[in-house]
């Protein structure tokens, strides 16, 4: 299995990131105390700062040691969740999503794609039985509902961030998705704390606006062509489709996990790194972003002879 801590693109790839964190961490610093916003970017920047040496380190590793450093991050993704949700002392519940968990894992690391895409509805099946098990029915249609939305979206789909390992330069596809992913949700941010006016979903998300997504989406492009060395081909549609998936998907996500947090009425439970919120904020934009990005890779790779978007 891979091991890319020593290859010079992985090394190279490494400094030009931190160097770019490390060079706004300190220009940030000097202004924070001005307002509100740079006090926030300085904080996200602080947090980066910490996360990325600690990303680089497990998307390098070998390939086994990468997959259960997914399966962590899905588990502790599970328990904000049920704590969100007031579902953390149901723990047949929970249980049985660490298993399926466990289960995606596995099944990433033998290869049986076929089987993990019927994992969904196998989970469904069993969580369905834990009523008739404990022979009750007091709110399990409700806790049936948020364990199989828990699965879905930090389980099996998330854990496609372990089939996009397996791929050609599979390591440096996940490092590069995640640098695109987290780019655009930053930037956008960034722009609409200091110059938006114009809500995108002003019920759901108000710190976001059009103008943040319209400038940062063509800044994500353009990364993902500066970055395209870390592809398998560096022709345009790799790249271009690289940049659109960050973008879509990540705004998706992002969109989707603060629906669920609204209707729930809790911003967050506990803070993962300063300036981060939770552990769930860490990988929202991703539950979308990774399985649209494997099957585009996927789907480029099975037709490395296609040259152009034009037939």
């Amino acid at each position: 299995m891979w091991q890319i801590w020593h290859e010079p693109t992985y090394v190279q790839t490494f400094a030009i990131v931190m160097g770019v964190l490390l060079t706004l961490t300190v220009g940030f610093f000097f202004l924070r105390s001005r307002s509100p916003q740079l006090q926030a970017g300085w904080a996200s920047l602080v947090s980066w700062s910490i996360a990325t040496p600690v990303l680089f380190v497990l998307l390098g590793a070998s390939g086994n040691w990468a997959l259960i450093g997914l399966g962590i991050v899905s588990v502790m993704a599970f328990k904000i969740f049920f704590q969100l949700t007031g579902m953390y002392h149901r723990s047949y519940f929970v249980w049985l999503s660490y298993g399926g968990v466990a289960a995606l894992c596995y099944l990433i690391h033998t290869g049986s794609r076929e089987l993990y895409n019927t994992m969904p509805m196998i989970f469904f099946a069993a969580i369905c039985l834990i009523p008739i098990v404990r022979n009750s029915h007091k709110q399990m249609i409700q806790y049936m509902a948020l364990t199989l939305m828990a699965f879905m979206f930090l389980g099996w789909s998330f854990l496609h961030m372990g089939w996009i390992l397996k791929l050609d330069r599979g390591p440096y596809l996940a490092i590069y998705i995640t640098i695109l992913t987290e780019v655009f949700d930053n930037l956008s941010l960034a722009v609409s704390r200091f110059f938006g006016n114009h809500k995108m979903f002003s019920r759901i998300t108000p710190r976001r606006n059009w103008e943040g997504f319209f400038v940062a989406a063509p800044l994500t492009i353009l990364l993902a062509f500066s970055f395209r060395h870390l592809l398998p081909e560096q022709s345009e549609q790799w790249w271009i489709a690289s940049g659109i998936a960050a973008v879509f998907g990540g705004s998706l996500g992002d969109l989707v996990l603060s629906v669920i947090r609204r209707d729930l009425g809790i911003k967050d439970v506990g803070v993962f790194i300063i300036g981060r919120g939770d552990f769930l904020s860490v990988i929202d934009r991703l539950i979308f972003v990774a399985p649209i990005f494997y099957y585009l890779m996927w789907y480029l790779e099975a037709n490395k002879t296609l040259t152009s978007w034009v037939p």
